[in-house]
Formats: C-alpha cells, sequence, structure tokens
C-alpha cells in the first residue's frame, strides 16, 4: 500500500465513476492500455482484484468500492489544499462542485452562467438528477453545494431557503376546466394524470396534496422528468403536476394553463444546501452566498409566462416583469375531456 499514487487513484477515481475504461482515458487524457496499466498496478498494491468484467459491464468488486470512496476523498482533499493556497494567494478560483434536482434546472443554468461571468477563474462540475441521487452524491461528498426544494430530512446538512416554490396542475391551453373559477382537485377525477417518478421531489409534493385532498386519481401515467410530462400534456395525453419554474416559456406563448383550483399552487421553498461540518472551500461559499442573495431573483422569473422571443433577455436580467404571454394561442387538438361530451 506505500507505493499508491496519487496519478493510480485519480485514474481509478475515474473509471469507478464512469465504469469504462474508455471513458477514463478520456477525462484523465490517456490511451486505454495507460488506464489499465494503471489500474493493474492499483489492484498489485491492494493485493485484490478492484473491478470484475459482467457481460459487457465492468463492475467494481467489493474492495473497488472501498478503494473508490476513499480514492474520491483523496481528491476532494487535494482539491480543497489547491483551493486553499489559491486563497492564501489572493485568488479565488478552483474546482466548484454543485448538484441541482432536474426541476431547478430551469432558472439555475442562468444563476450559474452569471456565477462563472463573474468568477472566470473557476471550474464547473454540475450534476442534475432527481432528489434522490442528490442527496445520495451530497452523503457522498460527490458535490459540494446542492440546490432543492425539501431539505434533507436523513442527512445532517445545512439547508438555506432562498426562493418560493410552487407547484400546481397543469392543463393544455383549450381544457374545458382550463379557465373556470373555483375548482376542486375532485373536478379531475376523470382525467388521466402524468405523474413524475418516484424519488422526485415533484412527485413526493403532489402526494402529499393528494393525501391531505382524500384525492386519488383513477389513471396515471408515470413518466421520468418534467419534459416527458409537459410534452404529453402538450400531446392531450393528460394533465400533469409540476413545478411552476417548469412551464413559464409553455404558459407564455399559450400553450398550457394553471387553473385556479382549492389549495393550489402547494407552495414550497428552495434551499441550497451543504453538509453541516463541512468546510466550504472560498469558491463554493461565494457560491451559496450568490445563491442566498440572488437566486430568487432568477427563481421567480422562471415562474413568470414569458413569450420566446422576450426569454433570453429576460432571465439574462432577473426580477425584471416579464408580460410576454402570448395574445394568439396555438391551437391544438381536442382535449380527452372535450372528446368525452
Amino acid at each position: 500500500m506505500k507505493r499508491i499514487t496519487l496519478r493510480q487513484l485519480r485514474v481509478f477515481e475515474q473509471v469507478a465513476r464512469l465504469r469504462s475504461i474508455s471513458g477514463a482515458a478520456g477525462v484523465c487524457h490517456l490511451t486505454q492500455p495507460a488506464v489499465s496499466m494503471q489500474l493493474k498496478a492499483l489492484e498489485q498494491e491492494c493485493e485484490l482484484p478492484l473491478t470484475e468484467q459482467v457481460g459487457r459491464q465492468l463492475r467494481l468488486t467489493e474492495a473497488g468500492e472501498a478503494v473508490a470512496l476513499y480514492a474520491r476523498r483523496v481528491q476532494n482533499e487535494m482539491d480543497e489544499l489547491d483551493q486553499r493556497l489559491a486563497a492564501m494567494r489572493g485568488q479565488q478560483h478552483g474546482k466548484l462542485n454543485v448538484g441541482i434536482v432536474s426541476t431547478a434546472k430551469y432558472f439555475a443554468s442562468h444563476m450559474l452562467a452569471t456565477f462563472m461571468q463573474e468568477h472566470a477563474g473557476a471550474e464547473l462540475s454540475l450534476q442534475v438528477e432527481n432528489r434522490a441521487q442528490i442527496l445520495r452524491l451530497l452523503a457522498d461528498n460527490e458535490v459540494d453545494i446542492a440546490i432543492m426544494g425539501v431539505p434533507p430530512e436523513s442527512l445532517d446538512a445545512v439547508a438555506v431557503p432562498f426562493a418560493e416554490h410552487p407547484h400546481g396542475i397543469v392543463v393544455p391551453a383549450d381544457h374545458p376546466l382550463a379557465t373556470r373559477s373555483r375548482l376542486h382537485i375532485s373536478d379531475f377525477a376523470d382525467e388521466t394524470f402524468l405523474v413524475r417518478e418516484p424519488g422526485s421531489g415533484t412527485r413526493a409534493v403532489m402526494e402529499r396534496f393528494f393525501a391531505g385532498q382524500s384525492f386519488s386519481p383513477r389513471k396515471v401515467i408515470q413518466m421520468t422528468g418534467n419534459e416527458a410530462v409537459k410534452q404529453a400534456v402538450l400531446a392531450v395525453l393528460g394533465i400533469g403536476f409540476l413545478s411552476l419554474n417548469t412551464i413559464g416559456l409553455e404558459r407564455g406563448l399559450g400553450l398550457v394553463h394553471v387553473p385556479s383550483i382549492a389549495g393550489l399552487p402547494v407552495v414550497r421553498r428552495w434551499h441550497v444546501v451543504h453538509r453541516r461540518g463541512k468546510q466550504l472551500l472560498p469558491i463554493a461559499q461565494a457560491f451559496c452566498d450568490f445563491v442566498r442573495d440572488k437566486g430568487g431573483d432568477y427563481a421567480n422569473a422562471s415562474t413568470a409566462p414569458t413569450s420566446r422571443g422576450s426569454a433570453a433577455s429576460t432571465r439574462a436580467k432577473p426580477g425584471r416583469a416579464r408580460n410576454g404571454a402570448s395574445k394568439q394561442p396555438v391551437r391544438r387538438a381536442r382535449s380527452s375531456a372535450e372528446r368525452r361530451r
């Protein structure tokens, strides 16, 4: 074990992350034979196999999982050392490891773009996953900071709220109940509900709302991701339950509508999260401060209906009033409710 090198650990960490020799070779700017040699040398030092080939898949052995965990820790420590020294030199750069839940990508990308422009020396690593995966990345210390809705309950973490996070029912613009007032969720009992996958924060919010209303939809189609649900709503496959941060453009173009329903929208909060006890490096702390102070402007801008033509300019200036809703809704096929009438 005394002859294990940082280079071997760095290469193996990429092999473990990507489950691919060729993928690790590309990331590490090495040839595949060079990666294989590093892996073999590390296995000789450990005196245990670290990987195994199962069919066409590369898997980690129990020893490989343990080495991968410590390899990530070593890499994180080296990154922290690099940034500490940079801070002592009066510089603010380094690697910023951020994880965001998929629903946040509709505003977080614009927020990150502004931050990176202000910190040109920073290197961004961004992972976009559902809530369950982001929690795993936080727990494994693979991301420094996460943007999510409901703070983690099973992880000792610091969660700072920075914006409201509304959720509601989304229907095609020409749905017969789209513009009616004083609706109740039971008015949609015969509809097909398009719902997010288990593990997503949106799914959890929906289930809590339905339980509170003693409502259980008769027809459900489960889909992975917000875009899948939105496209299915546009195709009149059913109605969706979504974060309103995800549909600003579609509302502005007159493609979808958010009906007025008792108890909706369900308003939660967006949080910027990091593990308690983790000493944030200067670039990570700067990003937390940026999200805390300005993140609300970006999140709020994503919920306001905006036309495609004004989207870019509006998002570049968060907090600006947005009234670019299309005056001529796009003509669409009849909704399922209309076909039943």
